[in-house]
């Protein structure tokens, strides 16, 4: 076995370095035609009109708000079952933020929960401008349900697919963006493909492509009808609006682009080792993930809940398991919970679902590079501690 096995971790291949190199020997290591090569490889995979790439998925959340208007006055809601950025993009827009309890099977957003929300919401005059539902581990969320209450209740929609790129939703890629405004995927190491950082929007909607273009890189246009209009040279630009310094470099945009070339291979890796897993793990105290028969996972995660038949506790068994160098995680505290979203009111109890899952989860190493020793060990490991 490796000396360590991590949760997560990023598989490099001799190409994906030379994609790399390549750039450093060129004339643009940034604001290249990398970076839009990589817009058109991820967008035409999807199926989708527009990508826009970004420097983290982190920015990206933040861009797109901004993009659908949010801000002071404003209320986004999303799943308090995710890393704190789905929720923190709201407030950097001077927005409030409120949560939907998870379903209890796919750790997912619950439409029902959502349901009934809206229903209480609209009575009180509080209704979200934003939802952000997020594919929990990869699993996509049930976003007709999700788009059908949008049309109801007139809010928009934005997919928080971080863990998800390579994922199916009843057949089709996530991030078409056919039941949702903008989607967002992430390319931090650990993710599905990586860019070493990374983020990257999609969308069906010119105007939003437009915008979120332009807020990546200050507000600022170089429209060639605008050359003409003012008579000027080539030099010319124009700041339309308070945007960020968000771009992603052509170095990262190269190594995107060479690990879409792997993408399904990827993928189709994370599910045989979840096969191995599940026949691994069967008969142990453990509560293994639930997927919804018609839709396709990206498994970013393989998350197991510790059950109160365990003869370890959740803190034990992830103590054991790191002494032995096997570095599982868990995914995640509830975002309400964090000290800074509990000075705004948020209390234990809020969301009594996704505190559940908190109390008992713990994620096992999954990655295309994890070898089946390795993961034979990670087993062999578990049932030593929990038979």
């Amino acid at each position: 076995m490796s000396s360590i096995i991590p949760y997560g971790r990023q598989t490099i291949s001799e190409k994906d370095i030379e994609s790399v190199v390549r750039v450093l020997r060129s004339e643009h290591l940034t604001q290249g035609p990398q970076v839009p090569k990589f817009e058109q490889v991820v967008a035409s995979y999807i199926g989708v009109p527009y990508a826009v790439a970004v420097n983290s998925a982190t920015s990206a959340l933040h861009i797109a708000c901004l993009a659908l208007d949010l801000g002071p006055g404003d209320w986004l809601w999303t799943s308090p079952n995710s890393f704190v950025a789905s929720a923190n993009c709201a407030l950097y827009c001077g927005a409030q933020v409120d949560f939907v309890d998870i379903d209890r099977s796919t750790y997912n957003l619950c439409t029902t929960a959502l349901a009934e929300k809206l229903l209480v919401a609209k009575k009180a005059g509080k209704l979200p401008k934003i939802v952000v539902p997020v594919h929990f581990a990869g699993q996509p969320c049930d976003m007709h349900t999700i788009a059908m209450l949008a049309q109801e209740y007139g809010f928009r929609v934005i997919e928080d697919a971080s863990h998800a790129i390579g994922g199916r939703w009843q057949g089709e890629f996530i991030g078409t963006c056919k039941f949702s405004d903008i989607t967002v995927f992430s390319f931090h190491p650990v993710k599905i493909i990586t860019t070493a950082e990374g983020g990257l929007l999609t969308t069906r909607d010119t105007r939003i492509a437009q915008r979120l273009t332009d807020l990546r890189s200050h507000g600022i246009t170089r429209d060639t009808d605008r050359l003409k209009q003012h008579d000027q040279g080539a030099w010319y630009y124009e700041q339309q609006s308070l945007g960020f310094n968000f771009r992603m470099t052509d170095l990262q945009a190269a190594l995107g682009v060479s690990q879409m070339s792997e993408l399904n291979r990827f993928v189709e890796r994370r599910h045989e080792l979840v096969a191995r897993y599940e026949e691994g793990l069967d008969g142990l105290p453990l509560i293994k993930p639930w997927q919804q028969p018609d839709n396709c996972s990206a498994f970013h995660l393989y998350v197991v809940r510790v059950t109160n038949e365990s003869p370890l506790t959740r803190r034990e068994l992830f103590d054991a398991l790191r002494d032995v160098d096997i570095l599982v995680n868990v995914h995640y505290i509830p975002i309400h919970l964090q000290p800074h979203y509990k000075e705004m009111g948020f209390k234990a109890g809020d969301f009594p679902n996704s505190e559940a899952y908190y109390e008992q989860a713990i994620s096992l190493p999954l990655y295309a590079g994890l070898s089946e020793s390795d993961q034979d060990y990670v087993i062999e490991k578990l049932k030593e501690y929990l038979q």
